[in-house]
């Protein structure tokens, strides 16, 4: 699997308008075929902030997010309510790499 963590600043004014176009996006991610989850946290201590978590089944599945309507159409939205630019960080997935664990 391929996971990105997604850290985006928002302006205070942006917060609500940010949170409904990034669940509406998470919404048709998750729908996606190669999507394993995508989830949306929000700091508590600093609501301004926000994680995206995208876990994908691989790396070209992450690409192909990016070319889905709903993603560009998220991504225009919102590039304007950003204090600063999202910084999404790659990761690997070394546990569980499948249930033979268990």
């Amino acid at each position: 699997m391929f996971t990105v963590h997604v850290h985006v600043h928002v302006k205070p004014e942006s917060i609500e308008t940010f949170s409904q176009s990034t669940v509406h996006n998470a919404i048709n991610s998750n729908l996606e075929p190669g999507v394993v989850r995508f989830d949306v946290f929000q700091e508590m201590e600093d609501p301004t902030r926000f994680v995206l978590v995208e876990i994908y089944l691989t790396e070209e599945d992450a690409g192909k997010h990016k070319e889905t309507e709903h993603y560009k159409i998220w991504r225009d939205t919102v590039s304007e309510m950003m204090a600063e630019p999202r910084q999404g960080i790659k990761y690997k997935n070394i546990f569980p790499e499948d249930e033979s664990w268990r």
